[in-house]
């Protein structure tokens, strides 16, 4: 557990900062740092980019008045349409006309393939705020993540649910990098501790039609479907686990944080229920950071909107990048700019405790295996128990050649 205040931390990373090249912290009149922030705002995966953008933008508007007089945060949003070809352009365009110092955003994993390439040859740092295939951070020295892995959370998950009474699972995923990485991953936690998986399946990530997949796993023997679906996907999902008989049978229904968002299945009726998860994320977490954050998202947003593990990704995506801002006075080269990041911590996120390892510039946090539950009326997780300062298992258990 991370037990410094955010005022050491932030002292820590400043005097990283400064053994990584900024001779001494100045606050230049007038100074702007650009941020660029592409996510897919329409098109199929809309709410992936909506829930990060709120986090991100209120952030942004809680704290832009809070640095020293004379030092500006500008963030430039674009909408990509969760498309690769685009979030290229909009980065190029981004970088090259508007000229940011920092990229950030990115919804879905082959977008950060995608732009891994151009960030490490116009040498700008990208924070990650969603995009959860595990190698993406090794694809280019300009990439942190402030988000999470599948594998993270899959893996986590796989190794409970075999100490838990799960013996036999069958496997449905979106075919796409992010589903394979939470199949493997579920994969290798639940079967090196002893588990049996006897069926997989990889639905297209278009599908919204999940009956006949949970018909074929209704006679496989499982006791417990494994899934990892979209947004917009999870309640066709659940409602076909529960059509075709698989609830009624008492199959455990188990996935990543993903297909429990508290936004969602909020939304969601009974067929939810019961529903095991590991995340990063909930909103009954009892930290006293995310008390203070679901009241300014609520005051912002409305009494009933809630926030999900994209929003805390993207507000603390902006919190690393506002330490960086806050230490250097803005002024950084992109090295000394992911030296800062690379080493950053916060032991104040509304997920609790955080940190970025240095050696893979990924997340390390808390994983909150949580269970759905009926609650004043509404499906909410509840949290069962947690794992903490998870680091990625995929990059330990296949180091760099």
């Amino acid at each position: 557990m991370i037990k410094v205040s955010r005022r050491e931390a932030l002292a820590t990373l400043t005097a990283v900062g400064v053994s990584a090249g900024f001779s001494k912290v100045s606050y230049a009149s007038g100074k702007v740092v650009k941020v660029g922030i592409s996510l897919a705002m329409s098109g199929p995966v809309a709410a992936l980019g909506e829930s990060i953008w709120r986090g991100v933008s209120l952030y942004q508007k809680l704290h832009q008045d809070s640095l020293p007089n004379g030092l500006k945060v500008e963030v430039i949003q674009r909408d990509d349409g969760g498309n690769s070809d685009d979030i290229k352009r909009i980065a190029q365009e981004l970088v090259v006309r508007d000229g940011v110092q920092i990229l950030g955003g990115v919804a879905l994993s082959p977008q950060a393939f995608a732009l891994a390439p151009l960030v490490t040859r116009a040498k700008i740092p990208l924070v990650i705020m969603n995009a959860s295939t595990a190698r993406i951070t090794r694809e280019s020295p300009y990439i942190v993540r402030t988000s999470t892995t599948l594998w993270q959370t899959s893996f986590t998950l796989g190794e409970w649910a075999a100490a838990n009474g799960h013996k036999k699972v069958y496997t449905l995923v979106a075919d796409y990098a992010a589903g394979l990485d939470a199949e493997a991953a579920f994969t290798k936690g639940f079967t090196g501790k002893g588990g049996q998986i006897v069926g997989s399946v990889r639905a297209p990530v278009t599908t919204t039609d999940y009956l006949p997949y949970m018909q074929n796993i209704k006679n496989s023997g499982a006791d417990t479907v494994f899934m990892f679906v979209n947004a917009g996907r999870i309640n066709a999902a659940t409602t076909a686990f529960a059509g075709a008989g698989l609830k009624q049978a008492g199959l455990g229904l188990i996935g990543p944080g993903d297909v429990a968002m508290d936004d969602d299945i909020a939304n969601m009726g009974n067929n939810v229920v019961g529903m095991v998860t590991a995340g990063i994320y909930f909103t009954k977490n009892p930290v006293k950071a995310n008390s203070e954050f679901l009241e300014a998202w609520k005051k912002e947003y409305g009494a009933n909107a809630l926030p999900n593990f994209l929003s805390a990704a993207g507000w603390d995506g902006m919190t690393a990048i506002y330490d960086l801002v806050r230490s250097t006075g803005g002024n950084f080269t992109a090295d000394q700019a992911m030296q800062f990041l690379s080493n950053w911590k916060d032991p104040e996120s509304p997920r609790g405790p955080i940190a970025i390892d240095p050696q893979t510039r990924d997340i390390v946090q808390t994983v909150y295996i949580n269970r759905v539950e009926m609650i004043d009326g509404k499906p909410t997780n509840v949290n069962l128990s947690k794992v903490e300062n998870v680091k990625d298992p995929w990059k330990q258990l296949n180091p760099p050649k």
